[in-house]
């Protein structure tokens, strides 16, 4: 990685963590969130991904009118990073430990593709 790739990723870092630890405080079931970039290809290769402790709390936060909320907190920083992306629903996915544990035995490393 280069050294404007990891400065880059270490400000898209404290982003999501401002991000991770509002919703930490106001969503049900929300554990952490993690993101994956090409830096070659960035920011059109970003992925962050949403994870859930329970596949129903998941649901019901989908299924809420609030399930743009985590949408519009990350759309807030990465517009403050100046990133240009087009659509922020497109780059963001929704997963639970639950999932993972029945899928992947709680290898997030092996389900997110690391």
């Amino acid at each position: 990685m280069r050294k404007s790739d990891k400065k880059i990723d270490n400000q898209l870092r404290e982003s999501l963590t401002q991000v991770c630890d509002t919703a930490l405080k106001d969503i049900e079931g929300f554990q952490w969130l993690t993101h994956q970039a090409n830096y070659s290809d960035f920011p059109n290769s970003l992925k962050i991904t949403c994870v859930f402790d329970t596949n129903e709390q998941l649901n019901d936060y989908l299924n809420s009118s609030q399930n743009a909320y985590l949408l519009n907190l990350i759309s807030k920083e990465l517009n403050i990073m100046k990133l240009k992306i087009k659509s922020v629903a497109k780059v963001v996915s929704y997963d639970s430990e639950e999932h993972c544990l029945a899928e992947h035995k709680g290898n997030w490393a092996r389900r997110l593709g690391n």
